[in-house]
């Protein structure tokens, strides 16, 4: 029976080691496939392996299974000698659901999918690790800011969590050009998760030794944020990080002090979300009628506020009525104000779901501000 350090491993459940072989810059691909066809003592593949020792999800074991079946599809429809597959096992021995999920497809639905789409579906934490290094390494940082913008902050904080070292390394390595958008980047990553900063490598390296490095010689601003301590980011309001490490007219005072009062404003409203829930009605009210609730229904046309359907509605409660019924005070707002101002509060209201106000995905509202088009 050939030696397979993998089989090894599986049993361990030392995930790491096998992601480490597979995801290796020298890794030789047709040798990791041979490997995931072979059988064990027990007419066992790594993939019956995996499957009996996967109780708890981690990050890594969801990219080693994905991974693992792209080596041999075959795998997921291959029984052992008690005549079990991969699946059979995880069910049996209450492997984590994702696992479960994973090898209850079919070869013909993995071929469908592709190995791209599975590790977004089964391993979204590693996938999107991936495309952010991806687009670090191009200096597509607006594609890494609108990621951290429209995603699930509990994915967003954990791919910047689980997989800080590979993320900061490539900030530390790809950073020779000045960019706005860079050091706003390292600031948003740095600040979800302080401990990144004294992280090391296998070889005990830490990232601002990667930036200080001749080989890579990361500009001065990076260099700057990476000498940074995670007591003092833990300790400093994101606003302010901002202000000591951008340009003065990146963050112009206008529109920077827009900005924090509106950071400021969604964290006070994340503790009472009620106060927004009625806030679209109150900008557009619906077109009922104020007397039978039937629709579509015109608005008096002295105050523009109390609705009718007919003219027997409008008249059996002008009584009660033209108590309240007043000329508006100022012009009623326009379809484009409206328009804005609803893009507004979508965003608000994404924000208030969200944590991290003021350093994750509130940021969108400062593009918004600085547009000019806040009503």
């Amino acid at each position: 029976m050939p030696n397979n350090k993998h089989h090894k491993w599986l049993k361990k459940r030392d995930w790491h080691a096998v992601e480490g072989a597979m995801r290796h810059q020298d890794s030789d691909v047709d040798l990791l496939v041979r490997k995931y066809k072979e059988r064990d003592e027990h007419g066992r593949l790594p993939h019956h392996w995996m499957a009996a020792k996967a109780q708890t999800h981690t990050h890594t074991l969801a990219s080693v299974g994905v991974h693992s079946i792209g080596y041999n599809l075959q795998a997921l429809i291959t029984r052992d000698n008690k005549g079990e597959t991969p699946h059979d096992i995880a069910s049996r021995s209450g492997a984590c659901a994702e696992i479960i999920g994973l090898l209850s497809l079919t070869p013909e639905e993995v071929r469908s999918l592709g190995e791209e789409e599975m590790l977004r579906l089964y391993a979204p934490v590693a996938y999107w690790k991936s495309e952010m290094a991806g687009w670090i390494r191009s200096r597509s940082y607006a594609d890494c800011h609108k990621w951290i913008n429209e995603h699930d902050d509990e994915l967003v904080r954990e791919v910047l969590k689980y997989y800080n070292y590979n993320l900061h390394q490539s900030i530390a390595c790809y950073s020779q050009v000045y960019s706005d958008s860079l050091v706003f980047l390292a600031l948003r990553m740095i600040h979800r998760n302080p401990p990144s900063l004294t992280t090391r490598d296998p070889l005990g390296q830490l990232f601002v030794q990667y930036a200080e490095h001749p080989q890579f010689n990361a500009c001065k601003e990076i260099r700057n944020i990476l000498r940074l301590t995670p007591k003092y980011i833990s300790s400093t309001p994101f606003p302010t990080l901002l202000r000591k490490h951008l340009p003065k007219q990146f963050v112009d005072s206008s529109i920077f002090g827009t900005y924090n009062t509106a950071c400021t404003f969604i964290k006070h409203m994340k503790y009472d979300k009620a106060e927004l829930v009625e806030i679209e009605a109150i900008l557009k009210p619906a077109r009922k009628c104020d007397v039978c609730g039937s629709t579509p229904a015109k608005p008096c046309a002295r105050c523009k506020r109390t609705f009718y359907c007919s003219l027997p509605c409008m008249k059996s409660a002008w009584k009660k009525h033209k108590k309240t019924c007043k000329p508006p005070t100022t012009p009623p707002a326009t379809e484009t104000e409206l328009r804005t101002l609803y893009k507004g509060i979508a965003l608000l209201n994404m924000c208030i779901q969200r944590s991290g106000a003021g350093d994750g995905p509130t940021s969108v509202v400062l593009g918004f501000l600085a547009s000019g088009s806040a009503y």
